[in-house]
């Protein structure tokens, strides 16, 4: 399904065409035969960037700084968020460089919607095909909402070529209801059911705010049951375990983690953290954004 809103225009054109080509990636460079273990590793983020807001304190213009320096610090090569508006993706977009790009569409179908946004370094991955769908009985409907969310929830996957080790990978990333069990339930429900459309050959990545607790909620036992495992509970080495909704104050151990990034069990899961980084006690969002090292 198309969108009408992507990172640039000229984006859905080039994905159309690299889709079109008889054999994926053989026009496509640069590219490794072989990549180098380090060089194969993927650094994933999900974050909540909290949507712009002109109300004091906390303000995006006082946030825009610290998120600013905190992406340009993590340098991620993938970046789920959730929540961002329009103005303030292309605030990210211009603030972390040209080495980035991003595919995302409004959850009410417009631009001053908040966005599933997937940013990616273009240096590292190349997009192929990407999908918007949202989280009611009506997937393919814009906006729909019939589970009784307190607002519309939708999910972004793309599909992208990994130039460095020249192999395919899917991003999904989401953001559910805040309010309603059921709709979270049913949501994990249907992204389950998306996620064995892919072809399990195909490594992925899952990135979202759940709000929902790991190891303690039926949204995160229908995600594991879609064949996924938790990154921080894979993880070789982990950081502190900080609950990942911190609202603006420093990070609290043992705290509930509501946000995840999530992969297929073949996954090599180097290491998991939550970032913690303020910029003179100003937070980038009143979440936590929650990081993995991968080999796929």
């Amino acid at each position: 399904m198309d969108s009408p809103f992507t990172r640039r225009s000229g984006l859905r054109a080039a994905l159309a065409a690299a889709v079109a080509l008889p054999t994926l990636g053989t026009a496509l460079s640069p590219r490794r035969a072989h990549a180098a273990e380090g060089e194969a590793r993927l650094e994933v983020m999900s974050y909540n960037v909290r949507f712009a807001s002109n109300n004091p304190p906390h303000t995006w213009a006082e946030r825009r700084p610290a998120t600013k320096e905190m992406l340009l610090r993590a340098q991620p090569h993938i970046i789920g968020t959730q929540e961002g508006l329009y103005y303030q993706l292309q605030d990210i977009e211009s603030d972390i460089g040209a080495n980035y790009d991003w595919v995302g569409t409004g959850v009410g179908g417009g631009s001053r919607d908040e966005f599933m946004a997937v940013f990616y370094d273009n240096r590292r991955l190349f997009p192929l095909e990407y999908e918007h769908f949202w989280l009611s009985d009506t997937p393919y409907t814009i906006a729909s909402n019939t589970w009784g969310a307190n607002s519309p929830r939708m999910a972004t996957w793309v599909r992208f070529l990994d130039l460095v080790t020249n192999t395919q990978l899917y991003v999904l990333n989401t953001h559910l209801d805040h309010v309603s069990q059921n709709a979270r339930e049913r949501s994990a429900t249907l992204m389950a059911e998306r996620i064995a459309l892919m072809k399990t050959s195909t490594p992925l990545i899952v990135t979202g705010d759940f709000n929902a607790t790991a190891h303690n909620s039926a949204v995160y036992t229908t995600m594991l049951g879609a064949g996924l495992v938790d990154t921080w509970d894979a993880a070789k080495e982990r950081g502190p375990a900080y609950g990942t909704f911190g609202g603006y104050k420093p990070p609290v151990l043992g705290g509930g983690r509501i946000d995840w990034i999530l992969t297929r069990p073949t996954a090599q899961v180097h290491s998991a953290k939550m970032n913690t980084f303020s910029l003179g006690g100003q937070y980038p969002s009143d979440h936590l954004p929650v990081q993995a090292t991968l080999t796929l």
